[in-house]
């Protein structure tokens, strides 16, 4: 079983989410390939310099989301920002595609050395605002990271997670999912709110660590105020919107917002 420490480089980490720009065939696409690219670099390196312990890239903006199958333009623009991400920072990074296209993420993270992807819909089935996410990936995609070589790519599974309804596994509390994502074979499991930039509920990271001995990450809601009690239960923390302008996942990075994130966690560590 990975530490914390082995996928981000610390323990009590800071991860950084880098939202890359629309890409080519969504609906939201207006920047060229080399735009979007650098966009995602210089936010990366904005994080990186500003005391972030490890980043994951992620098309957010690629609204509405494709469930599961995303096309070839979407995997080889994400390699293209992946690898030179990977050739500016020097901190652990991750990839995430939405919606819930785990075997593309680890396609792109394998080429692109990274060392973590966040997957959806690893274990039981949920129905997400991108529709009913039926199949339970795990098996198919421990296997197919197996087959390309890629076991050094951890996987950090979301359960109960943000824009779904959870009907369908109402009798399955945060705990026992969070068994059988160790059992099925995570790396780690993520906890978030209901909705992007929304908190958790601090009862659901005590269930799930007492249920799992996995790196435990908070997905949502991260603000200065609450990491020193969501590192009471908590491995790493997931910030994508409090470090934007407005505190607002879709405005550009906010520095001075950064590093009183970073400080906030300095000062929870001590």
């Amino acid at each position: 079983m990975h530490t914390a420490a082995d996928i981000f480089g610390r323990d009590k980490a800071l991860i950084g989410m880098v939202h890359v720009s629309a890409l080519p065939g969504t609906p939201n696409h207006a920047m060229s390939v080399r735009e979007i690219v650098t966009q995602a670099v210089d936010e990366a390196k904005l994080l990186a310099d500003a005391g972030f312990d490890a980043l994951i890239i992620e098309n957010m903006h690629d609204v509405p989301y494709l469930r599961r199958e995303v096309g070839p333009e979407i995997v080889a623009v994400m390699a293209e920002v992946a690898c030179k991400v990977c050739g500016t920072i020097d901190i652990p990074f991750g990839v995430q595609i939405l919606a819930g296209a785990n075997r593309a993420a680890l396609a792109v993270a394998h080429a692109a050395e990274a060392q973590f992807i966040r997957a959806e819909g690893f274990v039981f089935a949920s129905v997400a605002d991108e529709g009913l996410i039926d199949d339970a990936d795990a098996g198919p995609l421990l296997r197919y990271r197996k087959s390309i070589g890629a076991e050094n790519v951890r996987i950090l599974a979301d359960i109960k997670k943000k824009h779904s309804a959870h009907a369908l596994t109402a009798d399955v509390d945060v705990g026992e999912m969070a068994k059988a994502a160790q059992f099925f074979g995570a790396d780690g499991v993520i906890i978030t709110g209901l909705a992007t930039g929304q908190p958790i509920r601090i009862d659901d990271l005590g269930t799930a660590r007492v249920a799992t001995g996995l790196p435990l990450v908070v997905g949502s809601g991260v603000t200065p105020d609450s990491v020193d009690c969501l590192f009471a239960y908590a491995d790493a923390l997931i910030v994508g919107s409090w470090y934007k302008h407005d505190g607002l996942w879709s405005n550009p990075p906010d520095k001075k917002r950064a590093k009183a994130l970073v400080k906030a966690v300095e000062n929870a560590r001590t």
